[in-house]
C-alpha cells in the first residue's frame, strides 16, 4: 500500500505519487504516459478527473486516515490543455462528522492551472473486502431488523 495507506489499483496503474498527506492538504505528482493521452496528444480528461478526485479524497482523509471516503459529487472545470508532468493540490475546505467539502487544482510544469474541481465526500468506516463471507442482515417476518 504505497503512500496512500490503502491499495488503489487504478491509481497504481496511472502512476500517481503521493507527496503530501497531512493537515487537510494533499499533493500528488503524475507523469502521464502515452496511453493516458487523448487524440490531441494532451492528457485525457478522464485521467485528469481521476487525479482531481484522488487528490480531494486524500486531502479529506488526511486528518483521519483510518476512515475511507466515497465521492458524492464532483464538479470539474478544464482551463487549458494538460501536458507533461502534472501536480494536483487538494484542500479540505470544511468537514462535518460525516462529510468533507474539498477542492483541487492541477498544475503543469510551468505552474499554469490546467483543471480545477470541487467535491463532496462521505466518510465511511473501512470494511473488509475480497472473498470474505457476507453476513446478511437479520430480519424478522415483518422485515424489521431483530439484532
Amino acid at each position: 500500500m504505497p503512500g496512500f495507506g490503502v491499495a488503489i489499483p487504478f491509481v497504481d496503474h496511472l502512476g500517481f505519487e503521493l507527496i503530501q498527506f497531512e493537515g487537510g492538504h494533499s499533493e500528488i505528482h503524475y507523469q502521464p504516459l502515452h496511453e493516458h493521452l487523448n487524440s490531441f496528444s494532451v492528457t485525457h480528461g478522464g485521467a485528469l478527473m481521476t487525479l482531481l478526485d484522488v487528490s480531494m479524497a486524500t486531502a479529506a482523509r488526511s486528518q483521519q486516515p483510518d476512515l475511507g471516503v466515497v465521492t458524492i459529487e464532483m464538479k470539474t472545470s478544464f482551463m487549458r490543455p494538460a501536458q507533461g508532468a502534472l501536480v494536483a493540490k487538494g484542500v479540505l475546505m470544511h468537514r462535518t462528522a460525516t462529510m468533507a467539502f474539498t477542492q483541487s487544482t492541477i498544475y503543469d510544469a510551468a505552474g499554469h492551472a490546467c483543471a480545477h474541481a470541487t467535491g463532496t465526500f462521505k466518510f465511511v468506516k473501512r470494511l473488509p473486502t475480497g472473498t470474505k463471507v457476507v453476513h446478511h442482515m437479520n430480519t424478522g417476518p415483518s422485515g424489521i431488523r431483530t439484532d
